[in-house]
């Protein structure tokens, strides 16, 4: 599937350059972009696997697995927002070295901590630079690859999706015979060979300065399902933006019941995803009597669900208008998972799992909607700015929530019931999410002229 969207899109976009080898005269990009891409996701999904292992190191209290839970949507958001703004100033290899650099340290250090405290500074040097590498690597993209752009994004949503479900398969695993530094550290090796390739095209452009490639967003047009289509499959793969919003639109979505919704939206999905990678495998040992081995693998069956969900939802949005009905087949599932969890959860746990991991629909579908719930690629950036800082701003309060609660009760009923009340609030939103209209539309029905 994700080449028949790849080929569509390379054919939909006529260039100079057709033909030409991904890696003919820029080599040095492709691997980058890859080994980024590739840690921007194990960055989160390695360390709660095998924090029982640390656990029998030094103590880790709930609120602080918590705070590490909440540190990837708080960074995504302040970092998302700040970075565009750095990157004017210095360049997009220069930043992309600074953030690649604070992962990589991050991730190492993170296997030499030796107390609770400096698990959670490290772990918050790591998604500082994964907040950045989630702007700056699409418009790397747009960058260096113009004339492949449906290829690379789906090189770059392939990479990332197997590096949400590789870490929670061997952490544990590698944990158990090396030990969890080795497991948690190792993981910085990629991002410290990410440094590699940039830094070299950093130098060279030093040596030889040239003019960067503008690589501008694409406007959607409604009757052009094919330009709908490759603006979607690159919303999937991460923020749009590469410019700053402008002001007076991202003034004006405060009061956009539509802007609101879609935000919404995005903090139930988000919500999903980072509480699950925050507790998961510690609520399946606990609940279900697993070992942390497979809990780190029924956690990879969740991750793993995300890969097709991302190939498919752009085309069942953009072909088939069909917002609505995968919102509500994605609360659904989620809702039937959490259920099995609650009332049977020594039965059948890879089922709930990967029912439950559905949830991650909502994530492309939310995405997409970015490109399509707005005219103009300024609107576009707008909105994007709008959703992704409310969505993970509320998601980061989930993985603290259930911490607390957790630590509270004593048990995992109620931590699991909010995720049901989250999903059940977020269906009302869902519904007007799906409404056919733009953000430019709702505001001339309600206030006039945009």
């Amino acid at each position: 599937m994700g080449g028949g969207v790849a080929d569509l899109l390379s054919s939909a976009s006529p260039s100079p350059a057709k033909g030409r080898p991904l890696w003919q005269g820029r080599t040095l990009a492709l691997l980058g972009i890859v080994l980024v891409a590739f840690s921007l996701r194990s960055a989160v999904a390695s360390l709660s696997p095998v924090i029982d292992h640390v656990a029998g190191d030094f103590p880790v209290a709930p609120v602080v697995i918590g705070l590490i839970g909440a540190a990837p949507p708080v960074c995504f958001a302040v970092f998302g927002l700040l970075t565009p703004l750095v990157e004017r100033r210095f360049g997009l290899e220069r930043v992309a070295v600074v953030a690649i650099a604070l992962m990589a340290a991050g991730l190492l250090l993170r296997g030499v901590t030796g107390d609770s405290i400096s698990l959670l500074a490290t772990t918050a040097m790591v998604f500082a630079g994964v907040g950045s590498g989630n702007v700056l690597l699409p418009p790397l993209v747009k960058k260096y690859f113009p004339d492949r752009l449906g290829v690379m994004m789906t090189v770059y949503s392939t990479t990332m999706a197997v590096s949400t479900f590789l870490p929670p398969l061997v952490a544990v695993p590698v944990a158990d015979s090396l030990g969890w530094r080795v497991s948690l550290g190792m993981w910085g090796v990629f991002a410290a060979l990410a440094l590699v390739p940039w830094l070299t095209l950093v130098i060279r452009e030093r040596r030889e300065p040239v003019r960067p490639v503008v690589a501008e967003l694409l406007v959607p047009d409604p009757t052009d399902g094919v330009d709908d289509l490759r603006d979607a499959v690159a919303a999937s793969t991460g923020p749009i933006t590469t410019t700053p919003a402008n002001p007076r639109i991202f003034g004006r979505l405060w009061r956009l019941p539509l802007a609101w919704a879609l935000a919404l939206v995005f903090a139930a999905s988000s919500s999903m995803a980072y509480a699950s990678f925050a507790w998961m495998p510690t609520l399946l040992v606990d609940i279900g009597g697993v070992s942390p081995a497979t809990a780190g693998f029924l956690l990879s069956l969740f991750a793993a669900v995300g890969l097709p969900c991302s190939m498919l939802v752009p085309v069942l949005v953009v072909r088939f208008q069909a917002t609505r009905p995968l919102f509500f087949f994605a609360a659904g599932a989620g809702l039937v998972g959490l259920g099995g969890l609650l009332l049977f959860p020594t039965a059948a746990l890879a089922l709930w799992m990967m029912i439950f991991g559905l949830t991650a629909i909502m994530f492309p579908l939310s995405l997409v909607l970015l490109s399509i719930r707005a005219r103009t690629s300024e609107s576009a950036v707008a909105l994007s700015g709008f959703v992704q800082s409310i969505g993970y701003g509320i998601a980061a309060l989930f993985p603290l929530l259930m911490g607390v609660v957790h630590e509270a009760t004593g048990g995992w009923q109620v931590p699991l019931l909010m995720l049901v009340a989250a999903l059940v609030v977020a269906c009302p939103f869902g519904w007007i999410a799906g409404r056919r209209t733009t953000i430019e539309d709702e505001w001339e029905r309600r206030y006039g002229r945009w």
